[in-house]
């Protein structure tokens, strides 16, 4: 495994731009008598494509709306607080602190607990507390690209670590990037993102004793694992310098109301206090987290479905002799291609966006309802009929009980597709919003689908196959490294 430093949160695992080095968006579009940061000068924004299309598989949202009965119940939490609306909120929101601890169990109080405008807020203010100048970062990709984003507007050195071939992580691979950076802060995603792998306890458990610093274990996608037993909030007790962040952007079906929450030793909320904006969070999004919680059980009761949804689709996809990961989350990331932008803008065509992210040659779809998958599968076999040669089935072993299909090595990749797409912008965004670059050695943009599979077949010696999609056989083993909002 090998790993590189990047000054301030820029670069991937071999030094390429990755997700923030292309000057597509965000800086690199300002004016130049605006006197940015060095630092931020020439980097890119975050951001998935938001685009009105029937079908939108493509940041990880729950497709399931609140029930009559949730609605009702937010719409009443909120008429209540409406006529407090002239004071600020409890600034501690001690009273939904309190409601989460009940929510995660493992005996947690109130006072281990802390909530935020989403996971990301609550990541943000680890690294302003944690991190920042002369201090690093470590983390493992592909994995979710904003951390080294704010580790970059952190002023925190990124480190990037490379995963293993299959998107796991072996304990002995970390603890050797812990012994040669001695980070300050080391985070794990599980499930991952956009992977879907998880990392198992006893992983995370030799990552805590090793580690100088803070560990952070982000479990977005927590509620859709196979295991959910399996958490880090079972290792508190004994790692008192871990951390462990969730949302209710997922598995709550709460995208629209940002929170997100940690739990950790009481010590930790205490230090978050002095980088916390007052009042951060609003007494409506207080109302709201509150009655969705205490009506857990009705979105919960979606996730289930999801599991189903996201196993059969794997299943699906492995049948057309695609590679697919093991997936613990509510998505799906699949490939190889030798052109991935041409199968999403083809997708794109046919009314389905998904994602353009992860390692090259590789695409990530959300399982959705079952209208959505089925509108999915029609439009990707509609795709693989009209173009690339089918790549080879995997020929590789079977890892933690799951079927065959771990991927090869990545390195960190962009998100987004190179090109606007044509379908008409929604919520204020203009047509085609500016999307993030590839990363350095991926595809180049929109070569036609018949030439890449005429290219895949020459690089195999062998002659295209007539309606079958196929595979540049060189992204198998290249090594080239990170999707949606939390």
């Amino acid at each position: 495994m090998s790993s590189s430093e990047s000054g301030s949160g820029s670069g991937s695992a071999d030094g390429s731009p990755g997700a923030l080095g292309s000057p597509r968006a965000g800086s690199a579009s300002l004016p130049s008598w605006l006197p940015i940061r060095e630092d931020l000068a020439g980097h890119t924004a975050y951001g998935a494509p938001q685009i009105d299309v029937p079908v939108r598989l493509n940041t990880n949202e729950n497709p399931y709306p609140p029930s009559p009965a949730m609605a009702q119940a937010i719409a009443q939490a909120v008429a209540d607080v409406a006529g407090t609306l002239n004071r600020y909120p409890d600034r501690d929101a001690v009273a939904l602190r309190g409601d989460l601890a009940a929510y995660l169990g493992h005996g947690l109080r109130a006072d281990q607990v802390w909530a935020a405008n989403g996971s990301n807020e609550i990541i943000q203010q680890l690294f302003q507390a944690f991190g920042g100048q002369g201090r690093t970062a470590l983390g493992f990709e592909p994995s979710y690209s904003m951390h080294p984003l704010i580790a970059l507007a952190t002023g925190t050195r990124w480190i990037s670590g490379a995963r293993d071939a299959d998107f796991g992580l072996e304990p002995g691979h970390a603890l050797a990037a812990i012994r040669a950076h001695h980070p300050d802060l080391v985070f794990l995603t599980s499930p991952n993102n956009p992977t879907g792998t998880a990392l198992a306890p006893e992983v995370i458990e030799a990552v805590c004793k090793a580690a100088p610093g803070m560990v952070i274990v982000d479990e977005a996608y927590a509620e859709f694992a196979r295991d959910t037993s399996a958490t880090a909030l079972t290792l508190l007790p004994r790692c008192r310098r871990l951390v462990v962040t969730r949302t209710m952007s997922k598995a709550f079906a709460l995208a629209g109301a940002r929170v997100g929450y940690l739990a950790a030793d009481p010590a930790v909320p205490q230090a978050l206090l002095l980088v916390r904006l007052p009042y951060h969070l609003s007494a409506v999004t207080q109302a709201v987290a509150r009655a969705a919680l205490a009506l857990a059980t009705e979105p919960l009761a979606t996730v289930t479905a999801l599991r189903e949804q996201r196993d059969e689709l794997v299943a699906w996809l492995r049948g057309r002799g695609l590679r697919v990961a093991d997936s613990d989350a509510n998505f799906v990331l699949f490939g190889e291609f030798g052109d991935r932008h041409a199968i999403w803008q083809a997708l794109l065509d046919r009314g389905v966006l998904i994602r353009e992210t992860g390692p090259p040659g590789w695409l990530r779809v959300t399982a959705g309802t079952p209208a959505e998958m089925s509108a999915f599968r029609e439009a990707l076999d509609a795709v693989l009929a009209r173009g690339d040669d089918p790549p080879d089935p995997p020929s590789w072993p079977a890892r933690r009980g799951h079927a065959s299909g771990a991927p090869p090595l990545p390195e960190p990749a962009g998100d987004d597709p190179l090109d606007p797409p044509s379908w008409p912008a929604r919520r204020g965004h203009a047509s085609g919003a500016p999307p993030l670059p590839e990363p350095a050695g991926d595809d180049p943009p929109d070569p036609p689908i018949a030439a890449t599979r005429r290219a895949a077949a020459s690089r195999r010696g062998s002659t295209p196959r007539t309606g079958s999609p196929g595979l540049d056989e060189t992204a198998m083993h290249s090594q080239p490294a990170a999707e949606a909002q939390r």
